[in-house]
């Protein structure tokens, strides 16, 4: 969609002098055939790194925040947090965080509402979360909120990366937007401004914050319907140190069984991905003759890395071996099968599975 001539943002209003210069844009609306966002494609208000709020003389709104707050307390255990606001405006809101129980601290990026915040006894710093590597006076934070800010800036991968790395590992936070699914359900086009790049239903809103490494706890419409207000949490990294333990368990079992069958002449059956990993996570190809293998396209190569030879089954007629190491997966047993109807007891033969090696006796 395209509105034509519509105001250039909503504030920093002209005076008199000011109106023979000051003229509409025009905003294009648009949506991501991708993760279905809706966006403005023009160009963001020069003023958007800045937060003026006009709820903040709302009466009515500061009970809301009292309320709400309290309630964190008690639902999530907010209550002595280290809590950061990002985009704290002139520190109306870390008022209310500091009666609620809260530890509060902010970051804003117009320096006179720093000042102003700063002036009052609030812990506000002037800032603005630029890049993803951006650390903060007093980071990390136990939790964070965002109130209706979240919409005005331009790179919100860049800008959720940046809270989520000023947060402890199990950070939680609150996160608001105006509400797009009221807006296409009335077909408020009134609602469309410069000022705001982005506009989230419920569903886009947890797409993008999942996207860029937040769990949604819980997501609800609030405020008469305005605004979608969602609880979020740090998304934990995986852990990997499993990987590592059966590298060690993996290596110091076949080191063990190789070491018991003594220095007879060993092959390996199987070139597939598995093989080829555990061949060279294992430390085992200088203690290897040849790889076998049943598909054509392999044999008569070399494996990857380790540079072993590999043949057709023929092979073991050829050039026997002491002992076969079976790493065919799903098709290990099947391959064992094989060798003891053709070969009996002749091999020793062990399969290495998903839960380790497993000697077949002869």
């Amino acid at each position: 969609m395209i509105y034509e001539n519509m105001p250039r943002g909503a504030q920093n209003f002209p005076e008199q002098s000011m109106l023979t210069l000051e003229k509409g844009e025009d905003l294009i609306i648009r949506q991501c055939s991708g993760c279905g966002t809706v966006q403005t494609t023009s160009i963001p208000v020069d003023y958007y790194r800045d937060v003026i709020r006009a709820a903040a003389y709302s009466t009515e709104m500061s009970t809301f925040r009292r309320q709400q707050f309290n309630d964190l307390n008690s639902r999530y255990d907010f209550d002595k947090k280290k809590v950061i606001e990002i985009g704290c405006g002139r520190g109306e809101y870390l008022t209310l965080m500091n009666q609620a129980g809260w530890d509060a601290y902010g970051v804003e990026h117009l320096q006179t509402s720093v000042d102003h915040a700063m002036k009052t006894g609030l812990r506000v710093e002037q800032n603005y979360l630029e890049k993803s590597d951006t650390r903060l006076n007093g980071a990390p934070f136990d939790a964070f909120v965002i109130f209706n800010f979240l919409e005005h800036i331009p790179d919100i991968s860049r800008f959720l990366s940046a809270i989520r790395a000023n947060l402890t590992q199990d950070g939680i936070g609150l996160v608001e937007v105006p509400n797009f699914d009221m807006m296409l359900r009335q077909s408020l086009s009134t609602e469309f401004i410069a000022d705001h790049i982005y506009y989230f239903s419920e569903s886009t809103l947890r797409r993008t914050l999942e996207i860029n490494g937040f769990d949604v706890v819980e997501s609800r419409v609030i405020w008469h319907d305005y605004i979608i207000s969602a609880i979020v949490k740090k998304r934990q990294g995986l852990d990997f140190t499993g990987f590592t333990h059966h590298e060690k368990h993996l290596r110091n079992e076949i080191s063990s069984f190789l070491d018991e069958t003594g220095k007879g002449r060993l092959a390996v059956w199987g070139a597939g991905h598995q093989a080829l990993a555990t061949i060279t996570l294992t430390g085992i190809a200088d203690r290897i003759d040849y790889v076998i293998d049943s598909a054509p396209f392999k044999q008569n190569k070399y494996t990857p890395a380790s540079h072993l030879p590999i043949y057709g089954p023929g092979i073991l007629d050829d050039d026997p071996v002491d002992t076969i190491l079976i790493m065919a997966a799903a098709y290990s047993q099947e391959i064992a099968n094989q060798i003891r109807t053709r070969y009996g007891g002749k091999f020793q033969l062990a399969i290495l599975n998903e839960t380790g090696l497993d000697v077949l006796a002869r």
